[in-house]
């Protein structure tokens, strides 16, 4: 059974009542029961869905950088209400709308009735660079612009987001700073480092060091085909051009990169202040975070499991297997959907139906005598709730 940890509030335990899938058994693969394996196996062979290709929205950036921002391009018998709720996906370092984990995800969501817009980070998915400045565990400027100009385009839509990994820590880190300014109605963190010093550790240990290779080679990756940028500052600074165009690890390119593009003087002291943990007592909004205990990368030992017991807008289910970006016991594993796809998009759904039941979002378009849209959802009875003090609690021990 997946382990639940929340505060017993009456807001949360009507949401939880609707979440089967978090309330069931994780069954897990027999051969992927080891973390690296789960890892490494649906990195490999996990296979996207079959989607039509992307609208693409180039947005530039005060700086002169640019995202890619994609959308699906679907015909009228497809395609979902112009006020559906919007979720935001923010993938992993050097992850994008063409993942396999992305692409289930933006059909999960359609599925569910809710809108996916996939925010390719600066360089990700085959994104355009325009300036000498990547992305960072700490900068949060371009999800702001991103999330207003989706406010734009989408006026009367409830807006929501899911990352995961690196996307998940500055998602976290946008809703710590926005606190209750934020137009995002819920959001949902999976497989986020949280600690970034915990896990800059850890991957120095063992077989850990072939992830930290792995992705350094995608940065790297990135930074080559952008390089004249770099070269062409007049004042290279700190810039460290050589060591980045030979990144043998993520701390390489942090160091050479990153740190000194976000004005940190080290990169010790850019992990130690970018970790989305110092965020969590901010965040002002429904919050599910997803770990697995036996993620090889976004380690257990770097949940901020007190900080999430204190907020009562958080609530934090881990699970004994999955590894990184694998969860591969899903209704279409092991290698099609992950386990995540089915328990964000119920918990993203339940989440907009208690606030509709609140009153704290707008019906939509309900005609007399029908019950209002929310998400992919009907309104329904109002279920049993008991009683609760409030306390933060672990759901499993009270089964």
């Amino acid at each position: 059974m997946p382990k639940v940890q929340v505060q017993l509030n009456e807001f949360n335990r009507a949401i939880l009542s609707r979440c089967p899938n978090i309330n069931t058994l994780y069954r897990m693969v027999p051969f992927l029961t080891n973390g690296h394996v789960e890892t490494i196996l649906c990195s490999r062979l996990r296979k996207g869905p079959v989607l039509d290709p992307y609208k693409r929205r180039i947005m530039q950036m005060p700086d002169g950088g640019s995202v890619a921002l994609d959308f699906e391009d679907l015909d009228s018998s497809q395609d979902l209400p112009s006020d559906a709720p919007v979720v935001i996906l923010l993938p992993g370092l050097t992850g994008g709308s063409h993942d396999s984990y992305v692409k289930h995800m933006v059909l999960s969501c359609r599925s569910s009735g809710l809108r996916a817009i996939v925010f390719n980070s600066r360089g990700t998915s085959d994104g355009p660079v325009t300036s000498p400045q990547f992305y960072s565990a700490s900068y949060t400027g371009d999800l702001r612009a991103v999330v207003k100009e989706v406010q734009g385009i989408y006026p009367d839509s409830v807006l929501m987001a899911a990352g995961w990994s690196l996307g998940a820590n500055i998602l976290v880190r946008y809703l710590g700073e926005e606190g209750e300014k934020t137009p995002i109605s819920a959001a949902i963190s999976m497989c986020n480092p949280f600690n970034l010093v915990t896990c800059d550790e850890n991957f120095k240990l063992g077989f850990n060091r072939v992830y930290d290779k792995n992705l350094a080679n995608g940065l790297r990756r990135i930074y080559k085909s952008h390089e004249h940028l770099f070269e062409a500052l007049e004042d290279k600074g700190n810039y460290q051009l050589e060591l980045a165009a030979n990144s043998k690890t993520i701390r390489d390119f942090d160091d050479a990169i990153t740190r000194v593009s976000f004005g940190w003087p080290s990169v010790d002291a850019y992990y130690a202040g970018s970790s989305s943990s110092l965020s969590i007592p901010q965040v002002a909004v429904p919050l599910l975070c997803v770990q697995a205990e036996d993620d090889p990368i976004a380690v257990e030992p770097a949940i901020p499991y007190e900080a999430l017991a204190q907020n009562p807008n958080c609530t934090l289910v881990t699970t004994p297997g999955g590894g990184h970006l694998g969860w591969a016991a899903g209704n279409e594993g092991p290698f099609g959907g992950p386990w995540t796809d089915g328990v964000t998009t119920e918990w993203l759904n339940s989440v907009l139906l208690e606030l509709y039941r609140q009153g704290r979002l707008p019906a939509k378009h309900a005609q007399p005598g029908t019950p209002a849209r929310v998400g992919g959802r009907q309104g329904a009875s109002r279920p049993e709730e008991e009683p609760s003090n409030g306390a933060a609690r672990d759901l499993t021990a009270a089964r």
